[in-house]
Formats: C-alpha cells, sequence, structure tokens
C-alpha cells in the first residue's frame, strides 16, 4: 500500500474534481505493474495498473494468466458506478483479481462500501482500512468536496518570529528564503485556486502563478480568485493582463462563505489562501480554514501587517508537521478551534 500512496501521489493537483489514487498489482509477492489517476476523464488508477501489465506481458494470453489470481493494491475503494468510465468493479471481477486491498472507503454517503459488496459477491476476498490514515490524507481535498460542495481550504503564509508578514521599509520584501518559496510552487501545484484579497492585489502585484518545472507537469494554471470589499481594482494588475488572465476570477462584496459555495460550483476542490492578514483572520473566525500551512523565518520583521488580524478566535493545530525548508520552519496541520461559543458546547 506504500508503494500505491506514491503512485497516487504522483497525480497530485492533476486529477480534479476527482481524488488522486494510486494501484499496485501483486502476485506471489512480486510487483507486476503499478499505476496512478493521471486526471479526470481518464482511467482509473487500477485500470491503469491492468493496462500496463498487459502492456508488459506481450500476449493476452501471458497477461490473462498473470492478472488470475493477483491481488490489486489500491488507495481507495473502487468505483462501482458508470461515470465517465466504467465501473472498476467490473474490470477487476472480470480480470479475474482474487484479493482486493483498499486503503478508504469512497467518501460519497451513496457509494461508500458498494464496491465492497458487489467484489465479495463476486468471489473476491476485500481487505480494507490498510494505511488507512495516510490514503485518507490523500484525497481530503476530495473528500471535504465530495461531503459539502465546497472546496477544501489551505490557509498559506510566509512570517516572521514576531508575526508579521511585511518587513521594516527599506528592507528585501522577502521573508522567506528560495528554498521555502519553491516549496510554496510544490503547494500551489495541489491546488485548484489561489485566493487573495483586493489590498493584497494593490500591494503586491501577484502572479498567482506555477513557474519553472512545476508549470510543465502537464497541468492548466490554477485560477486566481481575488476577493474585494470595496470593488477597486487596479486593471493593469498582472492578473488581469497576463496569457493566464482568463483563469482569474473577481468576487465583489461577497462573503467568503459564498464565495466558497460558487468556487465549488465551479467544481473547484481546493483553495489555497495566500492572502493578507485581514482576510485569513476573517476566515479563521469563520471556521473556513481546513488546513495550516506557515513558513516561519528566523527574523524579526517590525512590520506593521500581521500574518493573522482580528480576534475572537484561536485554535490549536492536530496532525502536526514541522519540518527545515532552507533556513525557514515549515509549519502545517489541521486547525481544531478552541473557542466553542456556549450554545454550541451545550448542543
Amino acid at each position: 500500500m506504500a508503494l500505491a500512496l506514491e503512485e497516487g501521489r504522483r497525480g497530485l493537483g492533476l486529477t480534479s474534481p476527482n481524488p488522486p489514487v494510486g494501484a499496485v498489482i501483486v502476485k506471489a509477492g512480486k510487483v507486476l505493474a503499478t499505476g496512478y489517476h493521471r486526471r479526470a476523464g481518464s482511467p482509473h488508477a487500477e485500470i491503469e495498473a491492468i493496462g500496463r501489465l498487459r502492456r508488459k506481458a506481450g500476449s493476452a494470453r501471458t497477461a490473462a494468466a498473470r492478472l488470475r489470481g493477483a491481488t490489486m493494491y489500491i488507495t481507495l475503494e473502487p468505483c462501482s458506478t458508470v461515470g465517465r468510465t466504467p465501473p472498476c468493479t467490473d474490470a477487476l471481477a472480470e480480470a479475474g483479481f482474487s484479493r482486493v486491498v483498499f486503503g478508504t472507503r469512497d467518501p460519497n454517503p451513496g457509494h461508500a462500501g458498494r464496491a465492497t459488496r458487489i467484489l465479495r459477491a463476486r468471489g473476491i476476498e476485500v481487505v480494507p482500512g490498510v494505511l488507512e490514515a495516510e490514503c485518507r490524507h490523500l484525497i481530503r481535498m476530495f473528500r471535504k468536496f465530495v461531503l459539502t460542495g465546497t472546496p477544501y481550504v489551505i490557509a498559506k503564509s510566509a512570517l516572521t518570529l514576531d508575526g508579521r508578514i511585511t518587513r521594516s521599509p527599506g528592507e528585501d520584501r522577502w521573508i522567506t528564503g528560495p528554498e521555502a518559496r519553491r516549496d510554496v510552487q510544490a503547494l500551489r501545484a495541489q491546488v485548484d485556486a489561489i485566493l487573495i484579497g483586493g489590498e493584497t492585489l494593490r500591494a503586491d502585484n501577484p502572479r498567482l502563478t506555477l513557474r519553472g518545472e512545476f508549470a510543465r507537469r502537464g497541468r492548466r494554471q490554477p485560477w486566481r480568485v481575488v476577493v474585494s470589499r470595496e470593488g477597486r481594482l487596479p486593471r493593469s494588475a498582472r492578473l488581469f493582463t497576463d496569457r493566464h488572465r482568463d483563469r482569474t476570477l473577481i468576487f465583489r462584496r461577497k462573503s467568503l462563505e459564498e464565495v466558497l459555495h460558487e468556487l465549488g460550483q465551479r467544481e473547484i476542490t481546493s483553495v489555497l489562501f495566500e492572502t493578507g492578514g485581514t482576510l485569513l483572520g476573517e476566515a479563521f473566525r469563520r471556521r473556513l480554514v481546513d488546513e495550516v500551512c506557515f513558513y516561519l523565518a528566523p527574523c524579526i520583521g517590525g512590520g506593521k501587517v500581521r500574518a493573522v488580524a482580528g480576534d475572537g478566535f484561536s485554535c490549536r493545530l492536530r496532525d502536526r508537521s514541522i519540518s527545515t525548508v532552507g533556513n525557514d520552519l515549515k509549519v502545517t496541520g489541521i486547525p481544531v478551534y478552541t473557542n466553542i461559543p456556549k450554545k454550541e458546547a451545550r448542543a
């Protein structure tokens, strides 16, 4: 399953609105083929692995013999309904697999457990829940979207030790080093959209694009989303004039909940908030943040702008990860909000 997870991660940022999924075919303790879901509408991971085995086998008879009695490891419960592609449960049964091992159940309540029942009815052993936490993490963005119809929200910020996202006048505007900025490109490559506020647009005139090696992964540029209360936006900004301007969306005088709802209607399953402290504070206060990714620079900035502004909220991080990226610290985790109102606590 660990190898299937490696395969699945290859599809991060490429499969939306479908989940990233990896698959591995094993027989007699030997890996025969691997596969991953490459993009929505293309064959699912199981079918990719089966197809690769058949190509390697050289003949249909040899391929059939190798598939018969083999085990399929897959990070997500196989699909069991007709969508853009036929159900994978049929393909697994017809290929002659004797055992299917998967990591986590389909989060869609109408589909969860259905593949298990279908495969067992056809005489195939099914083993669910292997490396389940890791497999659930792989599809966390898809899971949120399926269950709520709104995208998964990651709050990203680069900040100083005193919690500022700006430097003193006359200093380098970059807070973190080049290694952290490259890591942000990898994070952008995993999401459908990047969101900023109007103030960030006016102050920084950002590009919000994938660049370098991350722009050559066979995926489109993420949507650039601008949320503006006042509606005064400079028409000369890069987001409106560069060659990716058709990937820019503007929302004027709408709440963050309304913005996320409309993004969900566009099948945008994940959003990276790269906005300033005021809007980020509002997102935390409204409990809209699903994941935190902060890059902490080893310096005292003294700037005026806080990374997360406002009062009336607090949270701790679970599933924390702290790592070094160049000279900076990267802190990630899932926010658990601790200031629960009394009426919610009594419910």
